[in-house]
């Protein structure tokens, strides 16, 4: 398919800058990918949806505090931050990203903190705005952490144009949230309140958990018309034994297998394994998903109304078929569905 296939006028006012107070309180459209049919509904309506022994699987990924803000030795330049991911634990290297790129060269060092407690020097280039940083920090990796995690905010995308606020500490982070690895939360999981989590499980259906690590590649823009040409970041996924029996119990029964979030797509995609059941996984995927797709593990997926030209867009018609997803995105539209990360909610069966 062609990238211009994806793109639609989306009204600046409709992209969520904030997170409703109550996280299962906002709009959740629902789409039957073989009639076409479209119900309005609230999130926490998904109950009624599933029953006993259908499987919702979550991605239980934690969001670091990504963004840091410091300044350059001599000229006291102004330097934005956002970390990648942790290279190497004991000489404390990270992957990260710099604006404005063009003024960090390998060699400088960059002091973070009001007391220019945390230096960092430059020691490598790998993208036009990627450098790899080495923290000069005397203590234990523990204490690193905590002082590096003290001194950054919350990684809200570039959809979310307002600066990170106290809110933002809480509720973009999952209530599931355990492991700690990405800078970007799995919209959809957002919407699942504690209250929900247990209305879930006392209805009798089971919660799995994999672990995908999300990192700006899903945000990255798209620069070709030929999708086939185009190639996303690799991002760790974890799929362990115990989702596997699971999510395989239920397709033998013949049940629902909910996909919470195109994450969790993904990292059953890069589980999949013959006959349509899952198994275990533990590595990195790069795998790129657009229409046509035949995907054989899950039977429905959550997920949130994503911006004109995204790859989630792009999964998402994969899974509920490109003229289906398109419809449900001109109706969102006209009837003021909230989009974005903190916006509102798309159940595809």
């Amino acid at each position: 398919m062609k990238l211009s296939q994806f793109y639609f006028d989306l009204p600046q006012e409709l992209i969520a800058q904030y997170p409703l107070p109550e996280r299962d309180e906002a709009r959740l459209m629902v789409l039957d990918r073989k009639t076409g049919k479209i119900e309005h509904r609230i999130f926490k309506d998904i109950i009624d949806y599933f029953d006993d022994g259908d499987v919702m699987v979550f991605n239980d990924t934690k969001v670091f505090p990504a963004k840091l803000y410091g300044n350059k030795e001599r000229t006291n330049a102004k330097i934005e931050v956002f970390l990648l991911r942790e290279l190497n634990a004991e000489h404390k290297l990270w992957d990260v990203l710099v604006e404005p790129a063009r003024k960090i060269r390998i060699g400088n060092k960059l002091y973070f903190g009001e007391d220019e407690s945390l230096v960092a020097e430059v020691i490598d280039n790998t993208t036009s705005r990627g450098r790899t940083l080495r923290f000069l920090f005397d203590g234990t990796h523990d204490e690193f952490k905590k002082t590096l995690y003290s001194l950054g905010s919350t990684p809200l995308p570039e959809h979310i144009t307002r600066a990170p606020e106290e809110v933002d500490d809480e509720m973009f982070q999952t209530v599931y949230a355990r492991n700690e690895g990405a800078v970007v939360a799995p919209g959809a999981g957002l919407h699942f309140s504690r209250l929900l989590m247990k209305r879930l499980e006392i209805k009798g259906i089971d919660l799995g958990f994999m672990t995908v690590h999300s990192g700006l590649g899903t945000f990255r823009e798209i620069d070709v018309e030929d999708l086939s040409k185009h190639r996303i970041d690799s991002e760790e996924v974890i799929v362990s034994d115990d989702l596997v029996d699971l999510v395989n119990k239920a397709k033998d029964a013949d049940r629902h297998v909910l996909a919470v979030g195109t994450s969790v797509l993904r990292g059953m995609v890069a589980g999949e394994s013959m006959g349509g059941h899952l198994k275990s996984y533990a590595g990195w995927n790069n795998k790129f998903i657009a229409p046509p797709y035949d995907f054989g593990v899950p039977t429905a997926l959550v997920t949130n109304f994503h911006l004109p030209l995204s790859t989630m867009i792009m999964m998402e018609a994969a899974f509920g078929e490109y003229e289906n997803i398109m419809k449900a995105y001109e109706t969102a539209i006209a009837e003021k569905y909230r989009f974005g990360t903190y916006g509102d909610s798309l159940l595809i069966l």
